[in-house]
């Protein structure tokens, strides 16, 4: 699955705008959620392809969720997500982004006591049966009531909670400034539109996105590998500390299930080779089992069995 980030803010802040931007989707203000892929540039994916000749390049991508409503219950719509990006208006002069931070922050407190509550309340009624694991966690849920409703954040909790619960206060929370001091997302929307080499001339620099996108993959812990051959040269997103079994899952679930060996070569010997063949004679390809821990920029090869 990619990674998913939610678009949240205040309403009129600018989150579908920023959606385009990062997605070139072209949505409008419609009051529903948008949804859309956004491509994540990687300068050592097109040298990769390059030396292995890949007639197509596919970077990796994030799952966008442009989420139009606030307050706490629609919010818990985006429990699914990995990140938020909250927008913040610093550019209409009618709002104080320091002020709709605050607000953000006690809502999404608001929503996970809500979800508790509602959660506590069912499991409450199943615990009736007498199971013990359900009864325990009443309790347990009861005290994270206590805990959040004297103030502090699901976070801050000192013992291990449900994985159903999803707290969005748990959730990395990365700021995004729309105007003249942080990002002109209505520049970046436009320019989202035009192909790649006219919106470079237009800036003065790289976009301001892919500083975005940079801190999603800090804020998340990720790494990219690659794959690549003659067809397609590939970027992949992994958490750090990811095996080259779950690689092969992320890639297609038969190349985990048939997994064998996975031929591991850096991506900067690749290019400095000019060829799988040269760097495997240098030595600098190597064999690794299901339990390698992928690195960033790592080329994989994965040998796997076709299930019968």
């Amino acid at each position: 699955m990619p990674l998913e980030v939610g678009i949240v803010g205040p309403p009129d802040v600018g989150k579908t705008t920023l959606f385009n931007a990062l997605t070139g989707a072209a949505a409008t203000v419609s009051g529903k959620e948008n949804v859309a892929m956004a491509p994540t540039a990687d300068e050592r994916l097109e040298q990769v392809a390059a030396v292995v000749g890949s007639r197509k390049i596919t970077p990796a991508a994030i799952r966008i969720v442009d989420h139009p409503g606030a307050g706490a219950q629609p919010l818990g719509n985006l429990r699914r997500v990995d990140a938020l990006l909250l927008v913040l208006d610093a550019w209409s002069g009618t709002r104080s982004p320091e002020d709709d931070r605050v607000t953000f922050g006690l809502e999404l407190l608001l929503s996970d006591r809500e979800h508790v509550e509602r959660r506590l309340e069912r499991v409450a009624k199943q615990a009736k049966s007498g199971d013990p694991a359900l009864r325990g966690e009443v309790a347990m849920l009861e005290r994270l009531l206590a805990h959040l409703d004297a103030g502090e954040s699901v976070e801050s909790f000192p013992e291990p909670l449900p994985p159903e619960l999803e707290p969005l206060t748990a959730k990395p929370l990365l700021e995004v400034v729309n105007g003249p001091a942080g990002i002109d997302l209505k520049l970046e929307s436009e320019l989202a539109e035009l192909p790649e080499q006219e919106a470079a001339a237009f800036r003065e620099g790289a976009s301001a996105l892919e500083e975005v996108v940079r801190r999603l993959f800090a804020a998340l812990d990720l790494v990219s590998f690659f794959t690549a051959a003659d067809k397609e040269a590939r970027a992949w997103t992994l958490r750090r500390g990811e095996t080259a079994l779950d690689a092969a899952a992320s890639v297609h679930t038969d190349l985990a299930r048939g997994f064998i060996r996975c031929e591991v070569i850096r991506w900067e010997d690749l290019v400095a080779c000019g060829s799988h063949a040269e760097a495997a004679r240098r030595g600098l390809m190597r064999l690794e089992g299901k339990g390698y821990v992928v690195e960033d920029g790592d080329v994989l090869n994965i040998r796997f069995s076709p299930p019968r």
